[in-house]
């Protein structure tokens, strides 16, 4: 897995890359949670270049936006396509999450 960050006005970017699953999932929320105690509540995490995203990433997720929403940020996504997409909408995050479909939406 790959994470890469870049400041869009008031909001983070996260760009993940590869495989969030059991064994990269603590590290993307230490990066994350890092972000956010630096102060930015506004996050959003482009998932364009996420192969597979995992249970143990999705709870990873939800520790993030509980995080975010406990210091009165949001976190927002995009760039979702195939295994992600779909495991988004069954898993129920599609209603959970603000979600556009690129990077430029946000």
């Amino acid at each position: 897995m790959k994470i890469d960050n870049e400041q869009r006005g008031s909001c983070t970017l996260i760009s993940v890359s590869g495989r969030l699953d059991v064994v990269s999932a603590p590290e993307f929320q230490k990066a994350c949670v890092e972000l956010a105690e630096q102060g930015n509540g506004q996050m959003a995490v482009d998932l364009g270049g996420l192969e597979y995203i995992s249970s143990a990433g999705l709870r990873s997720v939800l520790f993030l936006a509980k995080k975010l929403k406990g210091s009165g940020g949001e976190l927002k996504f995009c760039g979702l396509t195939g295994m992600v997409e779909e495991v988004f909408r069954v898993s129920g995050f599609y209603s959970m999450f603000t979600i556009v479909p690129t990077a430029d939406d946000i």
